[in-house]
């Protein structure tokens, strides 16, 4: 079994037009996600479609740092 874990830097576009994730010309993940960021209900949709984006488990993804910032580190 690997356990070794993956670390990304994302970029949160919340209240976008679409829901979709891009890579951007700098290697960063750009989510636009269509859920406003109160509540927590962006970080929610952003775990739910990297989680689809990468074909994980939405439970095997964190925010390491950022829940509050655009800017996000995430690891799964």
């Amino acid at each position: 079994m690997n356990d070794s874990k993956q670390i990304f830097n994302i970029r949160v576009i919340p209240r976008a037009r679409q829901n979709k994730v891009v890579l951007a010309d700098d290697g960063t993940l750009r989510v636009y996600t269509t859920a406003a960021p109160s509540d927590g209900d962006a970080n929610t949709a952003v775990i739910k479609m990297l989680a689809k984006y990468f074909d994980v488990p939405k439970t095997s993804i964190q925010i390491i740092r950022g829940a509050t910032s655009r800017d996000k580190v995430i690891s799964f």
